[in-house]
Order: structure tokens, then C-alpha cells, then sequence
């Protein structure tokens, strides 16, 4: 596993300088929350940028403010300092209305300790040229880092001319942009999917191997959904393939009812948004609780939107029985609970000690694989007279035997399927229960679910 070679821009800053609202601007796409809440961000957040038909990565850290007793301060800190450390180039975003504060002094102090990489100065929120006269003042070159260089995020002004310059200084570095033939070739899309506390960001942290995303026994500790690229490299056969996968680790869904503020709300949309658009869907209970309605809901939400499924129970490094009949029956309760998905894989994982967590990554490209199988229609014929010896198909509404006259695959991603039905018959819904199993049986449609649709034959 390995990240794509791109190379990364960090912004970093104190809270509340339009850090979000820069990234959204550069990325051109509305994926970080931003509002007037102090500390809204708090896990670092990335997204491509392209410019001049050349791709860069983007890291958008949680906002600073050096104050004790502030909610995930330590935490915040030391993401901040990895995008810094991992990063080409630094951006310190400033707020120009508001000057230059001690948080400013005391962050230009680590890093000007950063002596192998350039840091540019920021000053956003120049909104109208008054605030342009402010930036001349002496404070701002107190800092050490040169003369700040003017943007409003919000407005997108003189955003071009800093990204002139940041890939004019990334050309000069070991790694340059990329063009977009070079990394724009398949991702899988990966959304991790729970109720808040079911251990999602540490099982995200495990899988990608390494600490990216904050992990607190506070509720809702993760606002928005975060994306991360990785690349999976395995063998099929004797070929080496390197797969991307990016993995997004999304806000705990709870009922409308307990949701409390503008923030959760946004950031559970997005995280519902984040998981219609993923191919695959880890779909995260806790081990230790009970299923809940709530977790039932989420299990419907995946149900209605056609998605591959792997269902992750965690913190089953706290379950004192681990022998296989418990296993059996645990799977088997969980599986009770969400009928729906009894064609999803159980992994019971561990984000705390990586339990089992090194086989999420092969079922992921089965069940990949298994969603873009495409069947020829001579099998699917042969298939359906065979399942029909079998076992003929039972009657639904109406009193003439039904007759099943020929089958298709019309869609893959979900794997899509037509059936035609004899004129004024119809086949009872147990039936086609019958044949989905069978299909799954046959062509091992691993992790997915299939659609079939009934189409009565004209006379």
C-alpha cells in the first residue's frame, strides 16, 4: 500500500482565517464545512487540485489556537505538524482584516524552523483594497516569512496568481505536478459508514496505516467526510497491479432527532452524499453493543442505493469469547439483524489493534470485481434453464402457472438484470429470491447486491 506519488500543498493557519473556504476554492468543489465556529475543521481534509491541465494534492488542516483547554488542541497540533512535515510547500493562511495575532507569531516561529521547504505567507480576506494598504504594516514581515501575498477565497481573487506560483516552485522540487493521464485511471471510492462511536476513525487510521484522522471518545468527533488515496498493490496471477483506492472516513449518522447544530447537520448530509457517490460501502457496528435502530437505519440506507457491502464489527479486540462457534453465532445475529445484507462479507475487526483489519483490502477488490462482472447471454440462457429444472417457478397473483421466457443482464455496478414473463402470469417474490441465490451461487457476485427486474412478454 502506498500513496500516489502527487506533490502536497498544506494549508495551515488559526482558526477562523478561511482555511475551508481557500481549500473549497482550489479544489473547486464544496468538501470542506465551513462556517463562523471556531475549530470547525478538525482532521486534516485533501483534494486534488488541478491547474493548467496538471494535478497537485491539497491538505487542509484544523485551524490552531494554541490555547489550553481548547476541544482536540493536542490533536489538531500534531496533524498539523505531519501535513507540514509530509508537504512540498506551506501555505500559512492569514486573516488580513484582523492582523497579525500572537497564534501567527508563535506558528511562524515552527515554521521557520522548516528550512528544507518554501512556506508562503497568506494574507486572505482581501476582500476591497483598504485591507491591501494594512499589508504593508511591519508586523507582517515580523513573522520572517517575506511579504504576505493577497487572495480572497472567498471571491477566488488572485487565486490563479498563487497557483502560478506554487507550481512554478514545484517545479523545481523532486516531486512536480502530474498531467492527467498519469493518475486519472480507475479508483474505487471507499466510504466507511456508522453511528457516531463505533470506532470508525480508528479502524479509517488502521487501514490506511497511518494516525490521519483525530480519534476521541467524544461524540461526534469527526464533522465531515475525509478522503485519502492509497494504493494498493497485490498479484492476480502473475501480474502486479496497483490499485487506487481512496477511502473516506464519514461523520457518525445519528436519527434527526438527536442531531444537535448547523454542523452536524451539514456534516451528516455530506457524509450520506459521500456514501451514494462510493462504489463500496464499510458499513461499521459495534462489537460490544447491541445492534440498534439506529444502526438498522443506516443498513436500510445502504439497501435503497444499491451499494457493495463489507460489514465490519468492531472493537472485537474487547470480546472476551473468541472462539469460532462464538464467531459463527455473532455473524449470525448481525446478519439477523440486516437481512438485506446477507450477501455482504463480516469481518469482526479491530481499529485499536489492527485485528483482521489486512483483509479488508482483498475483499474489497473481490467485491470490486464481483460488481463489474459481466455475464454473456448464452450463459445467462443456460442459467436460467437450468435453475428452472430445478426448481419451477411459483405462482404470484393470478391463477396461471407462471413462465419465465428469457433473461439479460441490462447494467452492471450494481449487476442489473431483466427477466421476461409469460403474458397475464406473474412469479411470486420468493422465486426471485430463488434466482438471485443462484446467480450469486453461479457467478460469484461476491459483496453486491443484485437487481432483477420482471418484465411481462406482450401477446
Amino acid at each position: 500500500m502506498s500513496k500516489d506519488n502527487l506533490p502536497v500543498i498544506a494549508l495551515v493557519g488559526r482558526v477562523n482565517v478561511g482555511k475551508s473556504t481557500l481549500f473549497n476554492r482550489l479544489i473547486e468543489d464544496q468538501k470542506a464545512l465551513v462556517s463562523d465556529i471556531a475549530g470547525t475543521t478538525r482532521t486534516n481534509n485533501e483534494g486534488l487540485v488541478i491547474w493548467r491541465g496538471k494535478y497537485i494534492r491539497l491538505v487542509d488542516t484544523g485551524g490552531l489556537s494554541f490555547e489550553n483547554g481548547v476541544a482536540l488542541e493536542e490533536d489538531i497540533i500534531r496533524q498539523s505538524e505531519m501535513a507540514m512535515k509530509e508537504a512540498d510547500i506551506v501555505l500559512f493562511v492569514t486573516d488580513a482584516q484582523t492582523g497579525v495575532l500572537p497564534q501567527e507569531k508563535e506558528l511562524a516561529k515552527r515554521l521557520r524552523r522548516i528550512a528544507t521547504k518554501p512556506v508562503i505567507l497568506i494574507a486572505n480576506k482581501v476582500d476591497n483594497k483598504k485591507y491591501l494598504k494594512n499589508l504593508y504594516e511591519k508586523e507582517w514581515f515580523s513573522l520572517g516569512l517575506g511579504e504576505p501575498f493577497a487572495i480572497s477565497g472567498a471571491s477566488g481573487s488572485n487565486t490563479g496568481d498563487l497557483l502560478d506560483l506554487v507550481y512554478t516552485l514545484l517545479n523545481k522540487s523532486k516531486r512536480r505536478p502530474k498531467k492527467n493521464h498519469k493518475i486519472d485511471n480507475t479508483v474505487i471510492n471507499v466510504s466507511l459508514i456508522g453511528k457516531p462511536n463505533v470506532g470508525k476513525s480508528s479502524l479509517f487510521n488502521k487501514i490506511i496505516g497511518q494516525e490521519k484522522v483525530i480519534v476521541s471518545d467524544m461524540a461526534h468527533t469527526t464533522r465531515e467526510p475525509h478522503d485519502t488515496m492509497v494504493i494498493y498493490d497485490h498479484k492476480v496471477g502473475t501480474k502486479n497491479i496497483k490499485q487506487k483506492i481512496n477511502f473516506v472516513d464519514t461523520a457518525g449518522i445519528r436519527r434527526k432527532a438527536k442531531v444537535t447544530g448547523k454542523l452536524e447537520r451539514e456534516g451528516i448530509f455530506k457524509s450520506i452524499d459521500s456514501a451514494t457517490k462510493s462504489e463500496i460501502i464499510l458499513f461499521v457496528v459495534d462489537g460490544t453493543n447491541p445492534i440498534s435502530s439506529q444502526d438498522m437505519q443506516l443498513g436500510g440506507l445502504l439497501q435503497k442505493h444499491g451499494k457493495s457491502v463489507l460489514i465490519l464489527v468492531n472493537k472485537w479486540d474487547l470480546i472476551k469469547d473468541n472462539s469460532e462457534q462464538n464467531q459463527r453465532q455473532v455473524k449470525k445475529m448481525v446478519y439477523s439483524y440486516f437481512p438485506h445484507l446477507n450477501f455482504a462479507p463480516m469481518i469482526l475487526a479491530s481499529g485499536k489493534t489492527g485485528l483482521h483489519v489486512h483483509d479488508i483490502f482483498p475483499e474489497i477488490m473481490h467485491v470490486w470485481n464481483s460488481r463489474q462482472t459481466k455475464i454473456p447471454v448464452k450463459l445467462l440462457e443456460h442459467f436460467l434453464e437450468q435453475a428452472t429444472r430445478e426448481h419451477r417457478p411459483s405462482r404470484g397473483k393470478g391463477t396461471r402457472h407462471p413462465k419465465l421466457m428469457g433473461i439479460r443482464q441490462v447494467g452492471t455496478a450494481p449487476p442489473v438484470f431483466e427477466i421476461f414473463v409469460k403474458y397475464r402470469t406473474s412469479v411470486h417474490r420468493s422465486y426471485v429470491n430463488y434466482l438471485e441465490n443462484k446467480l450469486r451461487e453461479k457467478f460469484d457476485f461476491h459483496g453486491t447486491p443484485i437487481i432483477i427486474k420482471l418484465t411481462k412478454m406482450k401477446k
